[in-house]
């Protein structure tokens, strides 16, 4: 088989430096915050990943399992034009097509989360009946803010119109106008607010049915008093511990076909702490999916 013209990055995530070929899993980073509503800095988050990376052990004891031991490549991040949401998508949909194309799993690093559209879109179309794990603090059902319909805060109601009623699961959401909360109380899409209560009951049904799950984090899911590096912060939230387990639940369960994890802003948090946060994660996530 041949594949795509990718290179590796010069710095790739920890032991993530396989060849492109035989990796089953490849990383790529979508540095964009244009659209963000509050504090931007999402931009930096998957170069900060992955250079921070190198302060974690490859070896996993939770799951004891080694990076090392795995194929995944990091094909570095995009290059994408700041002043435009739409060609940035576009540049995300190509790069995610080709990974798909190929046969790999795409693991997308934002970037704030409208990223998450770009890959999406490709993903609704090689799997027409893809379901959604939304882990987030905000609904982001808008349907536009501010006028523009392509913000981090409607990335969510775009994916919606893509795929229609009880296909995305929402969980931790505890942030949003009313008019989201009420699409979703509708039975639009599947809310569980606050928390992870309710992941098993999903869980169950959709490895019961064998879907296809896109899978997509925004980091602010977590408390900020554990992840205060994200452009809009929100009081409350989950655990780290809690966060690895629904994690763990999800991508050891279901069918997972594409990943991405958003809203890092490395710079605000100049402890180091969000992007060490965000870096086990991760190591978490490829392990867990190879």
């Amino acid at each position: 088989m041949l594949f795509g013209n990718m290179r590796k990055n010069v710095e790739t995530f920890i032991a993530c430096d396989a060849e492109y070929a035989e990796a089953r899993i490849v990383l790529f980073g979508a540095p964009f915050d244009s659209t963000t509503s509050y504090r931007p800095g999402a931009r930096f988050g998957s170069a900060a990943i992955r250079h921070e990376s190198y302060g974690l052990e490859t070896y996993s004891p939770y799951l004891d399992k080694d990076l090392e031991d795995v194929a995944v490549f990091d094909s570095g991040d995009l290059e994408l034009p700041m002043g435009s949401a739409e060609r940035a998508l576009d540049a995300i949909s190509e790069r995610t097509v080709e990974i798909l194309d190929d046969g790999k799993l795409p693991f997308m690093l934002g970037g704030e989360h409208l990223v998450t559209f770009g890959a999406f879109r490709e993903v609704r179309k090689r799997y027409p009946d893809v379901h959604i794990i939304h882990f987030d603090a905000h609904a982001d059902l808008r349907d536009d803010y501010l006028g523009v319909k392509l913000s981090h805060a409607c990335v969510m109601r775009r994916c919606y119109e893509q795929i229609g009623d009880r296909r995305i699961h929402q969980f931790g959401i505890r942030s949003g106008e009313r008019a989201e909360f009420a699409l979703a109380r509708a039975g639009h899409t599947d809310l569980h607010p606050f928390s992870f209560e309710g992941l098993d009951d999903v869980v169950d049904d959709l490895a019961n049915k064998g879907v296809p799950v896109y899978f997509t984090i925004d980091l602010d899911v977590l408390d900020p008093s554990i992840f205060p590096g994200t452009g809009t912060p929100e009081a409350g939230g989950v655990g780290f511990e809690d966060l690895r387990n629904a994690v763990t639940n999800v991508c050891r369960r279901l069918n997972i076909v594409a990943i991405d994890v958003t809203e890092l802003a490395p710079t605000l948090d100049t402890s180091g702490v969000s992007t060490a946060v965000a870096g086990k994660l991760v190591r978490e996530l490829l392990l867990l999916n190879s």
